[in-house]
């Protein structure tokens, strides 16, 4: 194994999904009604535009596919509607720190594998822009430099938990599905991520159960018990 894949949120970035959810609509509406948007339909618009890039095909960027949806159901330029979500994530969306929870744990996951020599992959759903990815890591005390890939929806094809995704990253990496390990939290997204071939770790502090599966069989516990499984991983220099 050379390369360890981590989710984000829920994993090295604890939190509650709805509430972090419910908080990131409600102010990106709010930020649209202050600029002239009908914030009702700009929510609806770019939940749309989510399911747009969870069912892309390959053939557009994620960055592309949101895009392609948004102005099909809201019509103008994309430029002047990238003005508002561009001061969104750089004024509002920081705000939304409050309501995560981060962890030194984090950090610790991270510094154990560098020194080891691992490469690492923030193998985050590719569903927002680069700049709230960056500061989602920020928050959960995360050094972009540490990592040898971080996915965006600017530059993936595919989100989780189409296989595609993790096909993109190993790619990326120049890494096959048995070089790998897959930290995550989400039994749904996460998971194919070992049907390919990849190790796998559930986080189950924050565990996204949705389909109520058995995991006894994954190695599998706290983020305390995920530093402890990383620190007996074997040394790559």
């Amino acid at each position: 194994m050379k390369v360890v894949l981590f989710d984000l949120d829920g994993t090295l970035l604890p939190m509650d999904m709805p509430v972090f959810m419910h908080h990131y609509l409600q102010a990106l509406a709010l930020k649209g009604k202050a600029r002239g948007y009908e914030p009702r339909k700009l929510v609806e618009v770019v939940m749309a535009g989510v399911e747009a890039m969870v069912n892309n095909d390959g053939s557009l960027t994620n960055e592309e596919r949101f895009w392609q949806l948004f102005l099909s159901r809201w019509g103008g330029q994309r430029q002047e509607h990238l003005l508002m979500f561009e001061e969104f994530y750089s004024r509002e969306f920081p705000q939304l720190k409050q309501v995560v929870q981060p962890t030194p744990l984090a950090g610790q996951a991270v510094q154990i594998l560098k020194e080891k020599g691992y490469d690492l992959v923030l193998a985050t759903n590719p569903l927002f822009p680069r700049m709230a990815t960056l500061e989602r890591m920020a928050w959960a005390g995360l050094d972009p430099a540490d990592f040898l890939l971080i996915t965006t929806f600017e530059h993936c094809r595919f989100c989780k938990p189409n296989v595609g995704y993790f096909q993109e990253v190993l790619a990326a990496v120049g890494a096959e599905p048995q070089d790998c390990l897959m930290v995550g939290n989400d039994l749904v997204e996460d998971l194919p991520a070992a049907q390919l071939g990849m190790e796998f770790f559930l986080v189950t502090d924050d565990l996204l159960n949705p389909q109520s599966a058995d995991y006894r069989s994954l190695n599998h516990g706290s983020r305390e018990d995920l530093v402890a499984y990383l620190a007996q991983l074997p040394d790559r220099k």
